[in-house]
């Protein structure tokens, strides 16, 4: 894995995540290996089988957040200008085919969700945008062909 850039704010989210698996949920699916061992024959036992699966997919979790967590590095949320599309800024765009305008933050692919409008600069569209000044095109080749995006506005 390489860098990942992100913010304070979505490393903390981070950290926080991996207390919740490592304290509360780790505990509770040994607890639920035991009460199933607990249980009887466990070549039959469809609880223990399921709690071992949950188990192994928890420290997979748990292992990925860590790898994330040590190659994090923060974004310097001072040093980011509006002069062109970067991380962390909101780009404000318009689809010249048929005048559509969106507005989307650029974010590290760990901090992306689309509902609250948060692009991950991994995606196909942020990346046309990067480096882009208001008023600029960017042509932008998606799964459902080609679009040209207009910049109208760059904001933190």
């Amino acid at each position: 894995m390489g860098v990942v850039y992100m913010t304070q704010e979505g490393y903390q989210k981070l950290i926080d995540e991996l207390n919740e698996l490592e304290s509360v949920q780790r505990p509770a699916i040994s607890r639920q290996i035991a009460d199933a061992r607990d249980k009887g024959d466990l070549s039959e036992n469809a609880e223990y089988d399921a709690a071992k699966e949950a188990q192994g997919l928890l420290e997979m979790k748990i292992a990925q957040l860590k790898d994330t967590i040590a190659s994090a590095r923060m974004i310097d949320e001072s040093k980011i200008s509006t002069d062109e599309v970067q991380i962390l800024t909101r780009v404000k765009i318009r689809n010249t085919k048929n005048a559509q305008e969106m507005s989307y933050m650029i974010v590290s692919e760990s901090e992306a969700n689309l509902k609250e409008g948060k692009l991950s600069v991994t995606t196909p569209i942020a990346k046309g945008l990067l480096g882009k000044k208001i008023g600029e095109k960017a042509q932008i080749m998606t799964p459902s062909g080609n679009i040209e995006l207009e910049i109208l506005d760059i904001s933190l």
